[in-house]
């Protein structure tokens, strides 16, 4: 509500200007205004997390391998190196298993264990990452 000095009327319309800025008042900090511009694949990649596949969940539990906090580990390492050199899709060479990732999504897509590499032969990927 504004009262206008020239007419003495009330103005029951008017919206004040609202400003984007940081307002008093506001609690905001340094760190919330930095996550605001970084991407929403950027904070993806900084929480590090890999995914599964529900056909890699599948491989890996009717060929029994197990993947420890250890090879998790490097798991996200691998994909973190193949991320940095444009990779899109890797093969990642373990000590008992090669697995098929989606770089840009963090998500192993396939596991396969030695005994079931039939052909031993991988298509489609455009790089490969040996895990030690």
């Amino acid at each position: 509500m504004v009262v206008s000095k020239v007419t003495r009327k009330i103005d029951l319309n008017y919206v004040p200007p609202v400003s984007l800025s940081k307002q008093p008042g506001t609690n905001r900090s340094n760190k919330t205004e930095n996550l605001e511009k970084e991407s929403f694949q950027e904070v993806l990649k900084k929480a590090g997390g890999v995914k599964f596949s529900g056909h890699a969940l599948a491989r890996l539990k009717e060929r029994n391998i197990f993947l420890g906090q250890k090879e998790m580990e490097k798991i996200t390492e691998a994909l973190n190196l193949a991320d940095k050199k444009g990779a899109r899709e890797a093969l990642l060479i373990c000590e008992n298993a090669a697995l098929i990732a989606s770089v840009e999504r963090r998500t192993v897509i396939t596991v396969v264990d030695e005994e079931n590499l039939k052909e031993r032969v991988f298509t489609n990927i455009d790089s490969a990452v040996i895990i030690k």
